[in-house]
């Protein structure tokens, strides 16, 4: 192809668009093949172009800006009055852009247990209940065996960072020396050049286990490929098509394959050993934990409203019923959420990632049901205090012979809504003159009274909400019926009584059979 450009171009002298034409590639094909030719200057067949007297405008601007776009110099050039095509411009431009240097990497070596590598990586979304939950994976590999640990989590937060830390310092029995860490914010919150400013908790966690934690520099991956490396693996080797229940499900397997698989393919310094291999010599080498773990749980401080209950991460947890209107702590990890008061722990649950849950502790409650009804009941018998005094004296007789106070109290505030603080008052002391002590002797002594002031009854029958029998009409009956039924039964005892005057003739009218019968005893 190239043969037959050269001849096209140089024995035909057939134009650049003629020979891309005839032979069915682009035109810059074609420039490209013929600025490598040796046989001639390409500049007999270049045709002069509307950039040409841009072109040291555009070097100079590059020199300075070598990441500048062709766009962008594009419209430099079009206010300094070029009136080319955008397309065109682009084409030309490209090949004056200067060339990167390709850069050289060392393969670099480690010592046993000298250093690890971690980083965050995303595996879409996981939905828990109503809720849609990032599905992340912190991954830690150690950087002379290759050893990978992997655990999956649903958000990117520092606490679960320094969870993941902790899981792999148990999976590998150990930590390094130095861990290597990308410009994330779980680690780094701001840098400068050379200045960082490093995440307090984590160097905090750092100096508990006595590694230095050391960032990459900015926009070089490179210098932690083998986390990049071990992530690409598990997304490849276990992610892909993989099935599970939940995130505990997922985890059991990430161990299970960071413990079998992960750890039975070959090392990379040396094929005819394992990374398992690798790892049982940097495993002795490794520094030795603390024995007191470093405090990893989420820290919030939540305020208490008038509910008993506490908001921490789309749910509400239940707290007891005295602790509102005050602030209180929540500390959480990925299975337990407390809640604390000051230093004292007032509830406990199991953390939900659930979202608009409401997760309760019975024990809760049940004793602000058990306070309501107390409340209600001291409300109760308030009130009969303030309407009428006597009644504390009358309450006190039902509890002391074992009655029940709450169904007294209630009676009472009935009678008083029916017939009034006074009346009320005048019944009270009347029953307590008597032996009588409920709350049935005293609705006695006040319909009686009502009644003897010539009053109708106090309470009026209810009437009913539902409509077939609110609207029920009733007709009236006549009333002869009831009359015809009278007279038979009154003609009916008068021929009894002449049928047994005649079966004893030897009686005196109006004598029964009981002042002649026999005593049976």
């Amino acid at each position: 192809m190239a043969a037959t450009i050269v001849r096209l171009a140089r024995v035909e002298h057939w134009p650049v668009g003629t020979i891309a034409r005839e032979l069915g590639i682009h035109h810059d094909a074609v420039e490209r093949v013929l600025e490598l030719d040796e046989v001639g200057p390409k500049a007999s067949i270049k045709r002069p172009s509307r950039v040409d007297g841009y072109v040291p405008f555009i070097r100079e601007i590059w020199a300075k800006h070598p990441r500048l776009c062709a766009s962008r110099i594009y419209q430099m050039c079009v206010g300094r009055g070029y009136i080319g095509s955008p397309s065109h411009f682009r084409a030309v431009v490209a090949r004056l852009r200067p060339r990167v240097a390709a850069e050289a990497f060392l393969r670099l070596s480690t010592l046993p247990g000298e250093q690890a590598q971690v980083d965050w990586a995303h595996f879409g979304h996981l939905e828990v209940g109503r809720a849609r939950r990032p599905l992340v994976a912190f991954v830690m590999v150690l950087s002379y065996s290759r050893a990978i640990y992997l655990r999956f989590m649903l958000a990117f937060r520092t606490e679960d960072f320094l969870v993941g830390h902790q899981g792999a310092f148990a999976q590998f029995q150990g930590g390094t020396r130095v861990v290597l860490y990308d410009n994330l914010k779980s680690a780094v919150i701001e840098r400068t050049g050379e200045a960082i400013r490093f995440n307090p908790v984590l160097l905090a966690f750092a100096n508990h286990h006595r590694y230095e934690p050391r960032p990459v520099a900015v926009a070089r991956g490179s210098e932690k490929g083998r986390v990049e490396r071990a992530i690409g693996y598990a997304r490849t080797s276990f992610f892909a098509a993989r099935t599970y229940r939940d995130l505990d499900d997922l985890n059991a397997q990430a161990h299970a394959w960071c413990e079998g698989l992960a750890m039975e393919r070959r090392w990379p310094q040396d094929t005819t050993q394992t990374v398992r291999d690798a790892f049982q010599v940097e495993q002795p080498l490794l520094l030795a934990l603390p024995a007191n773990p470093f405090p990893v749980e989420e820290r919030h401080e939540v305020v208490a409203g008038k509910t008993p209950y506490v908001r921490f991460d789309l749910n509400d947890y239940s707290i007891p019923h005295t602790r509102i209107l005050r602030t209180l702590c929540v500390l959480a990890t990925q299975e337990v959420v407390r809640v604390l008061d000051a230093t004292e722990v007032i509830a406990r649950h199991a953390r939900s990632y659930d979202r608009h849950q409401v997760v309760e502790d019975p024990a809760h409650v049940a004793e602000l049901v058990s306070e309501k009804r107390r409340a209600r009941a001291h409300r109760g018998v308030d009130a009969l205090a303030r309407a009428a005094p006597s009644s504390r004296a009358l309450l006190e007789r039902v509890a002391s012979r074992g009655e029940s106070l709450g169904r007294a109290t209630a009676a009472l505030l009935d009678l008083l809504s029916e017939y009034g603080r006074e009346a009320l008052e005048i019944a009270i002391l009347e029953v307590l003159r008597g032996d009588a002590t409920h709350a049935a002797a005293v609705r006695q002594v006040l319909e009686r009274n009502h009644v003897a002031r010539g009053l109708s009854p106090a309470q009026a029958l209810p009437i009913p909400t539902d409509p077939r029998y609110r609207d029920l009409v009733v007709k009236p009956q006549s009333l002869s019926h009831y009359d015809e039924l009278a007279r038979r039964e009154d003609a009916k005892e008068d021929s009894t009584q002449v049928g047994e005057n005649e079966a004893n003739p030897d009686r005196p009218e109006g004598e029964s059979d009981e002042h002649t019968a026999t005593d049976p005893r």
